[in-house]
């Protein structure tokens, strides 16, 4: 054979060696079938077909579970006991009745199997049924089962030759029986015609099962978080903006034009990426590129349903800003040309009809994140269905408002499956968090801000538009503002509610206390737009003290400190007064903003009441804005407000009442008594009698009883005018720039002597730093020497105002009273061995607890505040926090 001849041979092997090849593949590829992540899997066919063989073989090769799998047979057991009821060969009296049970029992056999088959697809899992199918009604009751149910359905139907079936009965152990095989054999052929026309997602016709390869899908709307997502707010066109908060979160653009982040972070949209705003189209590219390139996932939105279908072809109706998508796809056609232009919408129209309802972020298998672009009910979170499409584009929705407006429900007060749900579609002023769900639309197309989401750190990006591109009136962000102050619906906190703060703690009030908070609230506070933050209970050493004969002691503080890895510490002087928080503004127009009514200010108490009576209250804020503004205060540190965390002293200011019906009187009394039995002891000891003893004990408890008189009226003096009254402010909570959290307990007191500089109503409060064991020492010198003398003892605190250990954050302050000032508070006899050995075994946990709970409800309500969110967001930290000062703690600690 010549050599062009042998070259032409191995050409023409070599193609058809490719066609076998390719037709091979072709084979396999037909033999495929693939199954869903979750749903329903239909087996259609007469007995003996090969249904529960099938099933055996596709769990043998982990295919699928066994618990995946449910058939008649086996509910025909488990409701009747018995897996086939022979009637046949019996007598008609006797075949009658036993056929009667049979039907009976395998009607409540496919009720059971039906419930359970509904509770697994609620669940979104993946349930194989094993029976025979044959009629439409029974097929019918799962289609619409998986409907209702936002699952997929398939039907798999087994077509084997009815000789071949026959063979197969007559080896069962309970055979069907030919007359009745051949039944099922002419109902199956029946079933054969209309089977495709049911509804079923895919329908699969086999006659060799056997050669079938099955494949099992995954769900395609979860993905692994892996080093992060970046979850991006509604855009609107807004591409300037979009480009900054993209640089700045870190990301960076590569060699080939699209943008990536060094950690391999990934973007997520939660759509509506276009329309209203000025470039629209570089925003919608923005995405199709990243996305495709897999650098970014977007979602369906309602305006990007919309343009979608515009480029699709379909009659729709451009407005609300959509109809400059158009604008700017005909400009794009004009300046370069119609083939570009086309292609554009081609890939546009593919890429906004291809966009997932919502997306599901899990991080080591589990959950984490939910992005939908208006919402997303619980049960709808990982299914796929027309309803849960238009539910995530649109939101829960009841109709229009008198202007056309939608009215939307509050779908996330229903939220209890733990992840968190981002969205966006429904503009705030600033990234809103409920009940687990992040709001993250801020408006920017309405001159807001565009914000990120970032995901596992939980935190907030945002950055500022640079204008009102909408123009709007009567925007979303101006209607928010409208309503800002309007009064809260307090039914939503009848029956309890939860409260998430971003100090890393969801707050969970009961119903029976927010009542009685509530009560409280609506009778006997200031007004709730006025009240912006309740300060925090404080616990004392949450062990009992390690030294003998004290209940409290600085040492059990610096211990509880450094367990928790805080190596530097702050101990401020307690000041016997009563706790207040002063709420003063620049000048009463910015108080008309903040609060609805022009004033200077407010000075309430830790349960929310006035502090002074209104003419003194006047009085004292007068003083204190002439003093600040005088200085400058407000313009050096360009505030509107300024809020602090303060004591009030003397003690008698407030508690008064106190004094005079309980500790002065007991104080009289006791002195009285115990004078009156010393004196007849000291008689007796005269007379002979051996009183020794008694005589001892007795001079011990009047002692007790003048240490009680005198610590209590070491912190009371008259009253004549507000120069008589002096004010300790230790924490400067907030400006309307900011607050102060993360600042040092020193510059809290820098800030104190700032004040005292300004104003002779304000005071220092003396301090000392602790940064080791010597320090330690100095401390409990200092404590015990003031203690000595009276006073009440000293806080100790973590060097920063919010402290973490880990991801928990620990007690803010623990307060260490002394020996003396506690006779008040537990008895003047408390320090007697007996009683001091009980005291020791208090239980400290609640109080902790609730100390923790306060300071992250008044944290997050100041921050609301400085926000400027509504008086309903603010008002729950504050009802949550009263709600729990309601709580039963024993008061003494």
């Amino acid at each position: 054979m010549s050599e062009d001849k042998k070259q032409v041979t191995s050409r023409a092997g070599e193609e058809s060696n490719q066609q076998l090849r390719e037709a091979s593949r072709t084979d396999r590829k037909k033999r495929e079938i693939k199954l869903p992540h979750a749903g329903i899997v239909v087996l259609v066919g007469p007995s003996n077909s090969g249904k529960t063989t099938l099933l055996d073989r596709l769990a043998s090769e982990g295919v699928i579970r066994r618990t995946e799998t449910v058939s008649s047979d086996q509910f025909r057991m488990l409701v009747g006991d018995e897996e086939y009821m022979e009637w046949k060969n019996r007598p008609r009296s006797e075949a009658d009745v036993l056929y009667a049970e049979y039907q009976q029992v395998s009607a409540k056999a496919f009720e059971a199997m039906e419930a359970i088959v509904s509770t697994r697809c609620r669940l979104n899992k993946l349930t194989w049924i094993d029976a025979t199918h044959l009629y439409p009604e029974d097929r019918e009751r799962l289609v619409h089962l998986a409907r209702k149910a936002h699952v997929p359905v398939i039907a798999i139907v087994l077509d084997i030759p009815e000789k071949e079936l026959l063979e197969r009965d007559s080896q069962r152990e309970y055979p069907r029986g030919r007359q009745r095989v051949k039944q099922q054999v002419q109902q199956f052929k029946r079933s054969l015609r209309s089977i495709r026309e049911e509804g079923f997602d895919a329908n699969y016709i086999l006659k060799q099962p056997d050669e079938i390869t099955f494949v099992r899908a995954t769900n395609p709307l979860l993905l692994d978080m892996g080093s992060g997502v970046d979850i991006i707010g509604d855009i609107h066109g807004c591409y300037e903006e979009m480009m900054e908060l993209i640089i700045k979160l870190g990301y960076v653009k590569g060699e080939t034009g699209l943008y990536q982040h060094p950690d391999g972070r990934k973007l997520v949209s939660v759509g509506d990426v276009s329309s209203r705003g000025p470039e629209s189209l570089k925003c919608l590219l923005f995405w199709q590129q990243h996305c495709a390139a897999g650098l970014a996932y977007m979602i369906d939105s309602n305006h990007g349903w919309k343009i979608a279908r515009y480029l699709d072809g379909r009659d729709v109706t451009l407005s609300h800003g959509d109809e400059l998508v158009e604008a700017e796809l005909i400009q794009l056609e004009q300046a370069q040309g119609t083939d570009l232009a086309q292609r554009v919408r081609a890939e546009l129209r593919d890429f906004l009809l291809e966009a997932p309802s919502h997306l599901v972020f899990t991080q080591n298998g589990v959950r984490q994140v939910v992005v939908a672009h208006a919402g997303i009910r619980d049960h709808f979170i990982g299914k796929q269905s027309k309803r849960i499409q238009d539910y995530c584009r649109y939101g829960d929705v009841e109709g229009t408002d008198v202007e056309g407006r939608p009215i939307r429900k509050d779908w996330y007060v229903d939220h209890t499956s733990g992840e968190c749900i981002v969205w966006g579609h429904d503009p705030r002023p600033y990234p809103t968090i409920v009940n687990d769900t992040v709001n993250i639309d801020q408006g920017v197309v309405f001159g807001g801000m565009l914000t990120a989401w970032r995901m596992p750190e939980r935190e907030a990006v945002s950055v500022f538009a640079r204008k009102d591109y909408a123009e709007d009136r009567n925007s979303p962000l101006v209607r928010w503002e409208r309503k800002r102050l309007s009064p809260p619906n307090l039914r939503k906190f009848k029956e309890g509610f939860t409260v998430q703060t971003n100090s890393r703690m969801d707050v969970t009030i009961h119903g029976e206390v927010a009542q009685t908070a509530i009560d409280t609230f609506s009778h006997f506070t200031v007004p709730l737009e006025e009240l912006v933050y309740i300060p925090p209970t404080m616990s004392p050493p949450p062990v009992a003290s390690s030294v003998e004969g004290y209940l409290e002691h600085p040492q059990d503080a610096f211990q509880y400190y450094r367990s928790q890895g805080v190596t530097r510490m702050v101990a401020e002087k307690k000041h016997m007064g009563s706790r207040a928080i002063l709420l003063i503004f620049r000048d009463e127009q910015v108080a008309r903003q903040r609060v609805g009514r022009p004033m200077l200010g407010n000075i309430v108490t830790r349960t929310g009441r006035s502090f002074f009576d209104p003419a003194t209250e006047q009085l004292v804020l007068s003083r204190l804005h002439a003093d600040l503004s005088a200085d400058g205060y407000f313009e050096r540190h360009q505030t509107e407000f300024v809020l602090l965390d303060a004591e009030i002293v003397p003690w008698n200011l407030k508690a008064r009442e106190l004094i005079a019906s309980q500790y002065a009187h007991v104080s009289e009394s006791s002195l009285m008594d115990r004078n009156i039995l010393l004196d007849k002891l000291r008689e007796a000891e005269q007379a002979g009698r051996d009183v020794t003893e008694w005589l001892q004990e007795t001079e011990l408890k009047l002692a007790n009883a003048q240490t009680f008189r005198d610590v209590f009226q070491y912190y009371c003096w008259d009253v004549n005018d507000i120069g008589d009254i002096r004010i300790a402010p230790f924490h400067t909570l907030a400006h309307s720039t900011g607050t102060f959290w993360e600042q040092t307990h020193e510059w809290h007191m820098e800030q104190n002597r700032e004040f005292a500089r300004i104003s002779p109503l304000m005071m220092e409060t003396e301090y000392r730093i602790i940064a080791d064991e010597t320090d330690e020492a100095d401390i409990i010198r200092w404590w015990d020497e003031m203690t000595a003398e009276g006073h009440e003892g000293i806080v100790i605190k973590p060097e920063t105002f919010r402290t973490w250990n880990g991801n928990k954050m620990i007690q803010p302050a623990i307060k260490v009273r002394g020996r003396a000032y506690l006779h008040i508070i537990y008895g003047m006899d408390y320090l007697a061995p007996e009683n001091l050995s009980r005291l020791r075994k208090r239980k400290t946990s609640k109080k902790e607890r609730h100390a923790l709970m306060e300071s992250a409800l008044g944290m997050e309500g100041v921050e609301r505040f400085v926000r400027g969110e509504s008086v309903e967001r603010i008002h729950e930290c504050v009802l949550a926090t009263l709600s729990l000062e309601s709580d039963r703690i024993d008061p003494r600690l």
